[in-house]
Order: C-alpha cells, then structure tokens, then sequence
C-alpha cells in the first residue's frame, strides 16, 4: 500500500492519505476531490477542538475498500480491506498534542483500541510529537526528554509495532530558523503488516509550506543482482555434509585465472548445495512433525501393551532424531535472527523470524548516491 503521511496543506498521490492540523471544522466531497484530484475517494475527518488538532484520512475507494471508522481526542482509526492483498487492516492517523499527560492518555486509548479490536494488521502514522531517542531532536533545550522516550517506546513495545525503516532526512520537523529540528513524524507497523508487505520503506519528502515533511510509506522489491554466497550453520550438524562438499569442490573444473575458477566453483557448489538442501537436508519443521507423529504412534501401542523390543529401539532412535532435528532448527534460527537466544530461552518462532525480518528489512539495499541524486533503480547503478 502507498500511503501519505502529512501535516496539513501539501498532497501528492497514493492509495491512502493522512493530514493532520488541517485546521478545518468542516470537510466536504468537494473539497476532498478537489485535493486529490479525483472523485472516486472516501474520507473521514476527525475535527479536533474547533478546527485544532483536526485529522483527515483519504483513501482511494479502488485501492482500499472501507468498512468503518473510530475516533477520539488525536486519533482516526479506518477498518477497510487493502485491496491488493486482500486483507483487513486498519490504518491509525495521528496527531499527539505537545502535552506530556495528554500524550499518555492518547497513548493509553490507542492501545486499549488495539488490544480490543480482532485487527491484526496495523498502520499507524502521523504526528506523534515524541521521539523515541535523544538523537532525533537537535536545538532544542527543554529538559532530558526520558519520560517522554520511555513513554512512546512502551507504547510502541507493548503494541508489538515496528518502526520502519526510514530513507532521505533524519528529521521530519523543522523550526522556522533551521535551529530546531526533531523527528517526531514516523509511521509504525504490526508485524503482521509486515509479513504481508515485507519491503515497506518511508521516504522523506521535500518540505515546502509546512514545517513538517511529508512521508510516504510504499513497498517496493527491487533486485539487485546476484546474492552473496552463504553457508548454514545447522548444515554442518548433518553427518556427511562436510565429506560432501569436499567430494563436490574436487569434483569441479574450470579455465581461465585461479579468482575466475574460484568464482565458478563456488557458483556449482551453490546449485549443488541447493539441491542438497531441499532433498537431503530437508524441510526441519515437516521433519520434526513427521517424527513426532512416529512416536505418538509407537506411544499409543505401549500404552495397549503391544510394544515389541526392537519397537522400543526405534522409539529411542526416533528420540535422538527429534533431539539432533531441535539442535538444527535453533541453529538455523540463532543464525539467522542473529540475536541472544539464551537471553530471551525461547524457541518461539513468531519472535525469531520477526527478528530476521526486521534485519532483512533493515539491511536492504534502499538505494545509492549517484553524482549527488539518490537512485533506487539498479539498473542505472
């Protein structure tokens, strides 16, 4: 989804619009047409205290189809079906006032909200005036900031939300003068919006009339070539693999100089690796799941008395199986996430792959400088 994130008066395109500090009591169709420029659009306006802290959600009726809305003091939450996906999902538009009590009270409703609803996919975007670390505010001298820190992170960590990554300016606010300056706009996703949309990105946008910029969230896969060769911890867990790749390596030929060679023989080893992989090493889950069904099996005829001895022998090998099969989903995962394992002592594979996701998205090649202009397609890299 191509959602704009803005504080009042700049419009550009995309699927799903939030303004904030509108400054207007009253919208119309008319005008909401006007500022897209097109009349296949819904909206909801959230009018704040006579025009103050005012909200405005647009949406385009072709890319998300809406089914209802909710609102308080700071807030437009819109329930509708993103449409390229096909999921229910609701997107948050807010606008935090610059009192601290008044900022946990809307914090404090917006996760009751959450919790409440049978939701799991979130969008939530806007102006939330808070920052989550000392460097995202610069110039300005108004105390430490930690209650207001700790404060928008236990939102964000207890609702489960993900900060995405950001590409252009580090601030999204701006005083007049360019003293001050503050990163107080952000958009914040569920990991289930992830899962769907795993390339989300917010990019910056100029700063005209406002003094805040605009963001614009959108979800592009772009290829940049050929992946680096890796290899897998859990596959040297696997009696023979390495007697195997030693048999593969020698088994190669090639011509030319010895780093062409090398390159080639690592190209071979990486389809034959692949091979190996799907057919020898094999699907870790179905596995585990395959040998637990065994001993179930093996379980159900002990409990009738009918387990004969070389049985039993089968049901311990089938134990050390499960045992060496666990060693290599942990390792695979340990790897991968790259995280404390023994910190967290869980197996929970919800948190290790949000963990490697997270990474993935934040390690993406988001784009280059080439001769000053930032350039997103590889092609002219």
């Amino acid at each position: 989804m191509l959602i704009f994130n803005m504080n009042i008066r700049e419009l550009g395109g995309g699927e799903f619009v939030c303004l904030q500090e509108t400054k207007t009591v009253e919208v119309t169709d008319a005008r909401c047409f006007l500022l897209w420029g097109d009349n296949n659009i819904g909206w909801v306006h959230n009018e704040g205290v006579n025009g103050s802290g005012s909200l405005l959600s647009m949406w385009h009726k072709e890319a998300f189809i809406y089914e209802s809305h909710s609102t308080g003091k700071g807030y437009i939450a819109t329930v509708g079906i993103h449409v390229k996906i096909t999921q229910r999902c609701c997107v948050v538009n807010v606008y935090a006032a610059c009192n601290m009590r008044e900022k946990k009270l809307l914090w404090e409703e917006l996760s009751s909200f959450k919790v409440a609803s049978q939701i799991e996919v979130w969008c939530f975007c806007g102006d939330f005036n808070a920052i989550r670390s000392r460097n995202e505010r610069k110039g300005v001298d108004r105390g430490n900031f930690s209650s207001e820190i700790k404060g928008f992170n236990d939102f964000i960590e207890s609702n489960l939300l993900l900060d995405v990554p950001i590409v252009g300016k580090k601030y999204t606010w701006f005083k007049a003068n360019g003293m001050a300056k503050s990163r107080i706009d952000r958009v914040l996703v569920s990991e289930e919006w992830l899962q769907r949309s795993p390339m989300c990105k917010q990019y910056v946008q100029r700063r005209e009339v406002s003094d805040h910029c605009a963001l614009m969230i959108k979800c592009l896969d772009k290829d940049w070539g050929p992946k680096p060769f890796r290899s897998i911890d859990a596959w040297y867990l696997e009696s023979g693999f390495p007697g195997m790749v030693e048999e593969k390596w020698r088994s190669y030929e090639g011509q030319g100089n010895v780093i062409k060679v090398l390159k080639e023989k690592f190209k071979l080893l990486k389809a034959d690796l692949k091979f190996w992989n799907k057919d020898v090493f094999g699907n870790l889950n179905s596995t585990k799941q395959s040998i637990l069904q065994d001993i179930e099996n093996l379980d159900c005829q002990d409990s009738q008395g009918c387990l004969e001895e070389i049985q039993r022998k089968l049901r311990s090998d089938l134990v050390r199986r499960l045992w060496e099969n666990d060693a290599k989903i942990e390792s695979l995962l340990r790897q991968k996430a790259i995280t404390n394992w023994l910190r967290y002592d869980d197996s929970c594979t919800r948190f290790f792959h949000s963990s490697l996701r997270w990474r993935r998205l934040r390690n993406e090649v988001k784009g280059v400088d080439v001769g000053g202009l930032w350039c997103e397609e590889p092609c002219t890299v």
